[in-house]
């Protein structure tokens, strides 16, 4: 083999692995206060946000945005949503006003709490406190009638977002989503016990960031 040759394929080897190494990063906003104010809602009850749940939102990426330089840490190359309405609703405004593509993901929706949808925390304590207190020490042995289970809900949401980075490797994405799922993830990434996503809580609005290569998942908070 000629030097020419040699230097050549150093250098398609190394380009090789550069785009193998394509960082994706994934800003996951949840959605604002919907409609009702708190209750089980999972994937069932589908209200819109409410005033309040709008300006949450509209304020989470304003600012996000202007603490930061322009046109860098924020520059999306699609929005991907839950079809749910407290989701899809912010995420199509968003996708208009930033010229950039949406996305609608089935398999990212909010698990469902069976017979507790649409159902306060007191509604629920007053007709079964026994099984609150139990969901609240273990929810993945101790489920509503009807719910979905967690180790179905973390496969789902794993293979979902495997399917999602492989799709869209090495891009900006922001993600419209639900508390469980950024729990899911997150527990996901440090490798937690499921049962710890009991002691993660996310305030409508809240933000998180996914960094994504082929040898590591890194978690920030915004």
């Amino acid at each position: 083999m000629s030097e020419h040759s040699e230097k050549q394929t150093g250098i398609q080897t190394e380009t090789a692995s550069l785009e193998t190494q394509a960082e994706t990063i994934i800003d996951f906003i949840r959605h604002g206060e919907p409609e009702g104010g708190r209750m089980y809602r999972g994937n069932r009850v589908n209200h819109p946000l409410s005033k309040m749940g709008w300006q949450q939102m509209h304020e989470a990426i304003s600012t996000q945005t202007m603490r930061l330089e322009p046109d860098t840490e924020f520059k999306w190359d699609l929005v991907v949503s839950s079809p749910m309405l407290r989701c899809h609703a912010f995420a199509e405004v968003i996708s208009k006003q930033l010229a950039i593509p949406l996305v609608t993901n089935e398999s990212l929706t909010e698990i469902s709490f069976g017979d507790w949808e649409g159902k306060t925390v007191d509604e629920v304590k007053a007709a079964d406190p026994v099984l609150f207190r139990d969901f609240h020490r273990d929810p993945v042995k101790n489920r509503p009638h009807g719910a979905e289970s967690l180790e179905t809900f973390s496969q789902r949401i794993s293979g979902g977002l495997s399917a999602l980075l492989k799709e869209y490797s090495g891009k900006r994405i922001l993600l419209v989503t639900h508390a469980g799922i950024m729990r899911t993830i997150l527990i996901n990434v440090l490798s937690a016990p499921l049962k710890s996503r009991q002691l993660i809580r996310f305030p409508y609005a809240g933000m998180l960031r996914l960094y994504v290569t082929q040898d590591q998942k890194r978690i920030e908070y915004l």
